[in-house]
């Protein structure tokens, strides 16, 4: 067949690919066909599994119409969606537990059914739990009790003002936010405030260096890699809960990649470009500004995985920079990376492919999307009920300012990360390749400080717990309370917050996270404080304070924090 010929058929399935991707948002049809297809074979052949759901669907109903009577009680654990006082009473009280019921009949439909796939089995399962939320009585004002109470004392103004609410959030939806709402949060004014200069900028990043707050600092700077997902400054929230400031306040000179958001220009960035442009040149001039001749690199969330690459890469070229890694609710083998892995098979990957090539980039809407169905019944419903029903707008935070901020990435590098780190387990598996030549976690020489998070969705704790496999150096690693956001904004005096944290040398027997979860004592409070001794007992004795920025050339500073790429939409 000609090039040319092939090329126009290529581009013609391309086409229809990306407009299925845009039908379903992104969701591979296969996908799902494949785990129900599995599922519905397996169990038309089970007759004891289908006399199993028979009989408890009978008991189910008996427990019912004995609680409608009043004589029983319903034995499912707490539902805060049913929490309330108006839940407690009939017949809201049967909606519930007929909800609770179904939801859990449901879920054992699809488990348990031999010969299943355990893939297809929790796709099953969480598919069909997205299904029962959406029809929790909870979501609808007809069978909320909270909502008729509402609308009731307020004659209706809740569901007046829901409407509202439903039409400004169209609009931002749209492009088109209302001109005269306010913004509670602004980055440059109570976001990303901490002071400090912009001493570095290529294509891809801008290099930020604080401004210290001490009389000495330590000689070695840090230097944070965070993730490109989302804009930086989740690492300098606001002055009381940043990161940033607490390691400045510490003694310490920190340096932090702002990345750009890419847009179609950038279609074409790799991995690698994120390695060099990146990581790299954000090393080399850390270390120049600061005179420095190691550094200690945080990486968080991708940004980990990233920094992992590059540590492996000098670890294998005898790059000995680095004076420690840390690697903040990041991943390093993908086998078990939380719910997302789900949806990840070729024929998902390949249709997000299809969906970048006409765009260039995969827009922060789409990843949203998917990360929102994780937690429906937090991210989804919760808010349509409290917004749109009670007429209630919840007071805006930082966090959800930031939640909002998203970024695209890039076609090529996006496809590079889905294909070799999470489908293929490349870096874990020893196929991953800097410079043509493979590395290997086990190569990075530095100490390891890693943090995993109890609730985390993104980066289960177990999963970030599997460096203890791969490393050959010293692991300190903490299990933190909170999720993968909130568990490392977690500043001293957050109320409420508490961890676990233990030392593992190299020559260690390995130990598997629930013997390390059984052996380590819970601690109150948070982890900054215990990072910033570490840290400082692997630095050096403090010195005079470094100046900021180059006084010329390449280094020299350009601008004052928070930069220009950061406020890029």
């Amino acid at each position: 067949m000609p090039d040319e010929q092939k090329t126009f058929y290529q581009t013609l399935d391309h086409m229809v690919h990306a407009k299925v991707a845009k039908a379903t948002s992104g969701l591979s049809p296969s996908v799902l066909t494949e785990a129900w297809m599995d599922w519905a074979t397996h169990f038309s052949v089970s007759p004891g599994k289908q006399m199993q759901l028979i009989e408890q669907a009978f008991r189910n109903a008996s427990a019912l119409g004995k609680a409608s009577l009043g004589d029983s009680q319903p034995d499912f654990a707490p539902d805060k969606r049913f929490s309330s006082e108006g839940w407690q009473k009939y017949p809201f009280n049967i909606f519930s537990q007929a909800h609770q019921q179904s939801w859990q009949w449901l879920q054992d439909a699809v488990s348990g059914v031999h010969g299943v796939t355990p893939e297809h089995e929790n796709l099953m399962a969480f598919v069909t739990g997205l299904m029962s939320d959406a029809a929790a009585p909870s979501n609808f004002a007809q069978t909320n009790p909270d909502v008729i109470a509402a609308t009731l004392a307020q004659g209706g103004q809740n569901l007046i003002r829901g409407a509202q609410h439903f039409s400004e959030d169209a609009a931002r939806l749209r492009g088109n936010p209302l001109p005269d709402s306010p913004q509670a949060f602004e980055v440059g004014v109570n976001l990303a405030t901490a002071p400090g200069k912009v001493v570095y900028r290529n294509d891809l990043i801008e290099l930020i260096q604080y401004s210290p707050e001490t009389e000495f600092v330590h000689p070695e700077p840090i230097l944070i890699v965070p993730a490109w997902i989302m804009k930086y400054y989740i690492l300098d929230l606001s002055s009381h809960n940043s990161l940033v400031r607490f390691l400045v306040s510490q003694g310490f000179t920190v340096f932090m990649i702002s990345w750009k958001n890419p847009d179609v220009g950038d279609r074409d960035l790799s991995m690698e470009d994120y390695r060099k442009l990146g990581v790299m040149d954000a090393m080399d001039a850390a270390l120049a500004i600061s005179h420095a001749h190691k550094l200690h690199a945080v990486g968080y969330c991708l940004g980990g995985t990233l920094l992992s690459i590059a540590a492996a890469a000098m670890g294998r070229d005898g790059d000995e920079r680095l004076a420690s890694t840390s690697f903040l609710a990041a991943q390093v083998d993908f086998t078990e990376a939380g719910q997302l892995q789900l949806f990840i098979n070729d024929s998902e990957v390949t249709l997000i492919e299809d969906m970048m090539e006409q765009q260039g980039y995969l827009s922060s809407d789409q990843m949203a999307g998917a990360f929102a169905m994780l937690r429906a019944r937090d991210l989804i419903w919760a808010p349509i009920i409290q917004n749109y029903l009670l007429g209630k707008r919840s007071e805006p935070f930082d966090l959800m300012a930031w939640n909002a901020d998203g970024t695209r990435m890039p076609a090529r590098m996006h496809s590079e990360y889905l294909r070799k780190l999470i489908l293929n387990n490349d870096l874990a598996e020893g196929r991953y390749r800097v410079d043509g030549k493979a590395i290997a976690v086990s190569d990075i020489c530095a100490p390891i400080f890693a943090v995993g998070t109890e609730d985390d969705h993104v980066a289960p704790w177990r999963s970030v717990y599997k460096l203890h496999l791969f490393a050959d150096t010293d692991v300190t690693f903490v299990l933190t309370s909170g999720g993968h956001n909130a568990g490392i904004v977690s500043e001293p005096g957050h109320r409420g917050r508490h961890f676990r944290i233990a030392d593992t040398k190299a020559t260690t027997p390995y130990r598997d996270p629930d013997e390390w979860l059984a052996s380590n004592a819970l601690e109150e409070g948070t982890w900054w404080k215990d990072f910033a001794i570490w840290l400082a007992a692997r630095s050096g004795e403090p010195i005079s304070l470094p100046q900021m920025g180059a006084k010329s050339g390449a280094y020299k500073a350009l601008c004052d924090a928070p930069g220009i790429y950061v406020m890029q939409r």
